[in-house]
């Protein structure tokens, strides 16, 4: 990734990356200027007409951390968190330089990544928010049950989540209960939406709506958050499995925050034509 930034100005070099199907294209903006904006990220984001993705991540250089990760969601929005695209520019890294750890500066602010052995990579996301206006919401209101049908339950990342716990997270319409949820008045910056369902002692069943995205396979802040609720809740401890459509991740909430562990996969290089 590091040779991205060498090439002529007329193209944007790129790295097509996924975990468990959440997809995200990279660009390095490391040592040059920054040419990635809205207008950019909706073209590129564009899966008939561009090389389509979940998110888009800037790397920046940063005098804190390895690197410095800026976030844009498939609608030209700005995200503070991104944790799959997190984890796998953490193992992209990682394999670069032969490193087995890297520290990481987001808008959620400083986060550790290490490798996990066996091609897995974890990401400690940092603490959650759990205050309702660090989520942020829009009034006062106990953020373990929400005054929306579904009694969901509130929880920030660095971005904002609403986690509903069903009987079967399979029979949701997550497209338009997705949809409906994400624009709720309690939310003034949108919200993500997952519903989860127990299907073994901390074992959930995920499916995942993203903010400025819609339905995708995967979600690494969403499984966190969703990790957080259900053991907030009562319904798991703080160490689970979570089975979303693309595969599954580990999430443990340690007291030094949310860890999260997982598969990475490096699909294509590519260059977009400016």
């Amino acid at each position: 990734m590091a040779q991205m930034n060498m090439q002529n100005q007329s193209y944007l070099p790129f790295v097509k990356m996924h975990g468990l199907g959440n997809d995200f294209v990279v660009v390095d903006e490391r040592g040059i200027t920054p040419r990635v904006d809205a207008t950019l990220a909706i073209a590129i984001a564009d899966r008939h007409r561009g090389v389509g993705f979940d998110q888009l991540a800037v790397l920046s250089d940063t005098p804190n951390a390895d690197v410095h990760l800026t976030f844009w969601n498939s609608d030209g929005s700005l995200s503070a968190a991104c944790g799959n695209a997190t984890r796998c520019i953490a193992r992209f890294l990682m394999d670069e330089t032969g490193r087995d750890a890297l520290t990481i500066t987001t808008d959620r602010g400083t986060l550790y990544a290490r490798d996990a052995v066996d091609g897995l990579t974890s990401v400690n996301m940092g603490h959650p928010q759990l205050r309702w206006d660090e989520v942020p919401l829009a009034y006062e209101v106990d953020t373990l049950s929400l005054p929306i049908d579904g009694t969901p339950v509130a929880t920030g990342m660095g971005n904002p989540h609403c986690t509903f716990f069903v009987d079967d997270a399979e029979a949701i319409d997550l497209a338009a209960r997705g949809a409906e949820v994400e624009y709720d008045p309690l939310y003034p910056e949108r919200t993500n939406v997952q519903f989860a369902s127990l299907i073994g002692p901390d074992h959930l069943r995920m499916r995942v709506w993203e903010r400025g995205v819609g339905v995708t396979l995967a979600s690494g802040s969403s499984s966190c958050a969703t990790a957080v609720a259900a053991a907030r809740r009562g319904i798991t401890g703080r160490k689970v499995q979570i089975d979303l459509d693309g595969g599954t991740l580990h999430i443990d909430w340690r007291d030094d925050g949310v860890w999260m562990t997982g598969p990475t996969a490096h699909v294509f290089d590519g260059q977009w034509r400016l």
